[in-house]
């Protein structure tokens, strides 16, 4: 039997879906997967029988249901501790990235919003959006400079940083950010990961647009 059940939406544009899915996968957990699609007519009334948020995703251990992706991740890492990293340090600085990845990037999100099967996308910058991609560039860099020696990680190892970062991994490729360095090392480690290709062809295989998620389509 599955140890959770969570809830997710649709793969194709759900960057806050991917983090637990992700983290599930990498820490090995057996979990049932079942999908309330965005935007769809009963979603609300869908998603309001797992949480009283009425949002995804959600995670459902036994009776009991955690909502939002990084109070997910936490939970996990309470029963699974390698979840975050080992030395105090690294697991201070990867916190402090996981909080600003889940609260900021405001300018990012909304002009290159995740759509994993789209490719050769543009969109239009302006500097708050271009400061976006760089801050997260340099995190990466930093991570990869001081923690990264033990595996291609942002900590070596898998962490919940990892999980955390991944919505952005797929933004950047499908709007085709110029990224260099170790950021680019990290990108293409994340964009390879069996895990990872796993949710992009299940994402490729969606056959619901929304089309505010659909962001530069003269592109093509």
């Amino acid at each position: 039997m599955p140890e959770f059940q969570l809830i997710i939406g649709n793969k194709n544009y759900s960057s806050w879906s991917l983090r637990p899915w992700l983290l599930l996968r990498k820490l090995g957990v057996s979990f049932e997967e079942t999908q309330v699609l965005l935007q769809s007519e009963d979603f609300k009334t869908q998603a309001m029988q797992y949480s009283p948020a009425a949002k995804v995703p959600v995670l459902l251990d036994g009776g009991l249901a955690i909502w939002d992706s990084l109070a997910i991740a936490e939970y996990l890492a309470e029963q699974f501790p390698q979840a975050w990293p080992k030395d105090k340090a690294a697991r201070a600085f990867a916190r402090s990235i996981c909080a600003e990845i889940h609260s900021g990037f405001m300018t990012l999100r909304s002009k290159m919003p995740m759509n994993c099967r789209a490719t050769g996308r543009e969109v239009v910058g302006d500097d708050a959006l271009q400061k976006d991609i760089e801050r997260i560039q340099a995190i990466w860099n930093e991570c990869r400079q001081r923690y990264g020696h033990a595996g291609p990680w942002l900590f070596g190892e898998f962490t919940i940083a990892d999980a955390m970062f991944a919505p952005v991994v797929f933004r950047f490729n499908t709007y085709g950010i110029n990224v260099q360095g170790l950021a680019d090392e990290y990108l293409q480690t994340v964009l390879q990961d069996a895990d990872v290709q796993a949710w992009l062809h299940a994402a490729q295989q969606e056959q619901a647009v929304i089309m505010g998620y659909e962001v530069g389509l003269t592109a093509q």
